[in-house]
């Protein structure tokens, strides 16, 4: 009875916890530090590099979301900013021996500038022409980064050193996960700060109607211009980290494929949203290596992934616990009503 009780009170504690931000965040970090060193104990080492390349994609996708979801720009091409961090990263690691952090510092901010000159044309398009302008940036990377051998190595690729920092190598998944780990929270914790505050809600104000952003004194060249830079910055971090993950970089590693799995992975999961952008990365991250073994599902399964989030849930799987909490106290509502008929 005793033990009952006790059981019935950590239960409570842990639930009051949980419904905290503060806990909810530090439950999480918990499970997330621990998860990989279960894995590893049960002799499934491979799958910590899958838990590192769902972080990886977190990342681009919250960017890419920062972009589309909340400001409305389309973008079809951002594997070529993940592509132009990750040569970046593996030229100046490799060739010039800069340290690790220093080169994924240079790599990102490189595919800032790059997005800051793709979104200052930009401005004059919109909708699908916009998507044209990024395929096009997306198609211009594959095929330079091919083409250009003495640089990227062209279609053989090139290698990536192992990540180090003050001389503590990364050489194993389980010890790349906990950077990529970092960083990933880092990145989550930035944007969701960015999006609560006056900018984040000036590119909400751009998304809704450009008209009345600019009627409330909102610079829509500057929103507009900025959300590039931030979503190519976040794209960069991550390319630079696949490229060191995966210790290769090659052309069909960033190629038009990676560009719509990452706009289906921010459709998927929800626009304009955070936790969406981490469903979503890790849906379309997961589901090829889960159906791996069968040619050509992943690529079915996608499709009609897409099909049905767009038909049953167009806010995306972060919208599936209010439709399930709606469907039931519907049920539940048409049970009084029929009871109270009876």
């Amino acid at each position: 009875m005793k033990r009952e009780i006790r059981n019935e009170r950590n239960e409570g504690l842990l639930r009051r916890v949980a419904e905290t931000p503060l806990g909810a965040r530090l439950l999480l970090g918990l499970v997330l530090i621990l998860l990989p060193i279960i894995t590893v104990a049960l002799g499934r080492s491979y799958v910590v590099y899958l838990y590192s390349l769902v972080m990886v994609y977190v990342i681009v996708t919250l960017g890419l979301n920062i972009l589309t979801g909340y400001t409305g720009q389309i973008s079809i091409g951002h594997a070529g900013f993940m592509a132009v961090a990750a040569y970046t990263s593996a030229i100046l690691t490799g060739r010039f021996g800069v340290p690790f952090l220093l080169a994924l510092v240079i790599a990102s901010l490189f595919a800032a500038v790059l997005g800051l000159g793709l979104g200052v044309p930009a401005l004059r398009l919109h909708g699908h022409y916009l998507a044209i302008a990024t395929l096009g940036f997306g198609v211009a990377v594959g095929q330079l980064s091919a083409s250009w051998d003495k640089l990227t190595g062209g279609y053989q690729g090139m290698k990536a050193p192992v990540a180090s920092i003050l001389g503590y190598r990364f050489d194993t998944d389980l010890k790349y996960y906990y950077l990529v780990l970092a960083l990933t929270w880092l990145l989550v914790e930035a944007a969701q700060n960015m999006l609560r505050s006056r900018p984040g809600r000036a590119l909400m104000a751009v998304r809704d109607s450009e008209v009345a952003a600019s009627a409330m004194g909102i610079n829509l060249a500057k929103y507009k211009v900025a959300a590039f830079a931030v979503s190519a910055f976040y794209a960069g971090v991550a390319g630079a980290l696949h490229a060191h993950l995966t210790r290769y970089v090659s052309p069909f590693d960033f190629n038009m494929g990676v560009s719509m799995t990452l706009l289906s992975a921010i459709v998927v999961g929800g626009l304009g949203s955070v936790p969406g952008s981490i469903l979503g990365a890790v849906f379309m991250t997961i589901m090829p290596h889960v159906f791996s073994r069968v040619k050509n599902l992943p690529l079915i399964l996608a499709g009609l992934s897409l099909i049905l989030v767009v038909l049953f849930l167009p806010y995306g799987l972060v919208s599936l616990p209010w439709r399930i909490k709606s469907a039931i106290a519907g049920a539940r509502a048409r049970r009084a009503t029929k009871s109270g008929d009876a």
